[in-house]
């Protein structure tokens, strides 16, 4: 990490700003991912196949595009333990997301509106590759996907010598479907189908700048969860004696690797001071009796404050991925912070919520949490109102909807209500 110390003298929303520009812009594939997109629109599996070996598979010849889950090796029982201990602690909570059920409205003019969610019938997740396998990402895409109600689930990851951890994780969390792809042109083959890739309409999970893009550009076609970037952590602290463990929280995040975002805001000069002196020019923290190095050249940005309401709104102004807000005087304060998801508490560090602590762990970045959510069952169902008009509540509402109708222009909407006035609507 490279620590860089900030103050909050003005504005907010000008410091974080600045901050976030610390952080390097993803690069413009806009043209490249367009191409892409083209192309397996166009030649289906062969361009899947050609891509995945540009891209993914070094040059090699890829695997077959779809993975036998009958076929699959089993786990080794202890990564199948911590598997099975996240899914059911993501599905806890995604099943509580799902619980208002249906929804009778009854009008005064007589109509019944019933509103439903109902699941989409086929999704998929994508799970990113590249630095490492994230066995956790299918945990936590498939599982609520599964809760959603969903009929067919598809994951896909890039081809890899290490993927056996993801597709089992996959496989035990029930998806139908698993296919070795990634990148723009699996966000392709899952939009527009190939020869044996069927359309899904919802495509969810994380990936690199090219996923990103393809999502943003296939979105319309097939719903899209959101558009993740880098990942972020902002920790608000008060708390001397919990500064070692701060320190290990930020490396962990840096660990992320380029792009990503790791910040530390105190009223508490002391608190920074200490902090800062923990992590050393290399960008090393203690642990375990000696030093890890994590981050690279990830910017760690230690802020000060005049006061805590300051740091509140700087930590709201970033509206980070992560907020951690360590020190009894803030674990009040979790209530109403723009953040995809909020940790209370020293002993609430990120890496808890990445892997096993049952809240989802793809989350809105780039400021996105104020007006985003962390992935849930709600992104793999849709909303419907089913409307029921007797007469009665027909000869009532049709005078208003009529003369609505005629200042926008429609004449014949407005005979389309009205011709069901009266006691006999025509049928």
């Amino acid at each position: 990490m490279r620590v860089e110390r900030r103050r909050l003298d003005g504005d907010p929303a000008a410091l974080a700003a600045e901050i976030r520009a610390l952080a390097p812009s993803p690069p413009d594939v806009r043209s490249e991912v367009a191409a892409i997109l083209q192309q397996v629109r166009a030649e289906g599996d062969r361009a899947v196949l050609d891509l995945t070996r540009r891209f993914d598979a070094a040059g090699a010849q890829p695997p077959p595009l779809r993975v036998e889950i009958e076929e699959l090796p089993p786990l080794e029982p202890s990564l199948l333990d911590v598997l099975t201990l996240a899914r059911e602690n993501v599905a806890a909570v995604a099943r509580a997301q799902v619980e208002e059920g249906e929804r009778l409205v009854t009008l005064p003019q007589g109509q019944r509106v019933t509103l439903r969610e109902v699941p989409v019938r086929s999704a998929a997740v994508h799970v990113p590759g590249g630095r490492a396998p994230y066995p956790s990402t299918a945990v936590m895409g498939v599982t609520a996907a599964r809760v959603a109600g969903v009929e067919r689930v598809v994951v896909c990851t890039p081809p890899s010598a290490r993927d056996g951890a993801v597709l089992g994780a996959a496989a035990l969390c029930g998806a139908d479907e698993i296919y070795r792809m990634g990148g723009a042109q699996a966000i392709g083959a899952l939009a527009y189908g190939t020869e044996s890739v069927g359309a899904v309409d919802v495509i969810a999970g994380p990936g690199n700048a090219y996923v990103t893009e393809a999502k943003r550009q296939v979105f319309g076609r097939v719903g899209i969860d959101a558009l993740a970037g880098p990942s972020e952590l902002v920790v608000l602290t008060t708390d001397a004696e919990s500064v070692a463990l701060v320190a290990l929280d930020l490396a962990a995040q840096a660990e992320h690797g380029e792009g990503s975002l790791v910040v530390a805001i105190s009223p508490e000069r002391s608190v920074l001071d200490v902090l800062g002196a923990l992590i050393d020019a290399e960008g090393s923290v203690p642990c375990g009796g000696g030093l890890i190095e994590a981050g690279g050249s990830v910017p760690c940005v230690l802020v000060e404050t005049s006061d805590l309401f300051s740091a509140l709104a700087l930590a709201d102004a970033l509206g980070p991925e992560h907020l951690q807000l360590v020190g009894e005087s803030l674990e009040e304060a979790a209530v109403g912070r723009v953040a995809g998801c909020v940790l209370v508490g020293a002993s609430s560090a990120t890496a808890f919520g990445d892997y096993v602590a049952g809240s989802n762990h793809v989350l809105p970045t780039g400021g996105a949490a104020s007006f985003s959510s962390a992935l849930s069952p709600r992104a793999f169902r849709r909303s419907v109102a089913e409307v029921r008009i007797g007469a009665h509540a027909a000869t009532a509402l049709a005078p208003s909807g009529a003369a609505m109708a005629r200042v926008e222009g429609f004449e014949v909407h407005a005979q389309s209500m009205e011709a069901r006035m009266g006691e006999n609507p025509a049928r």
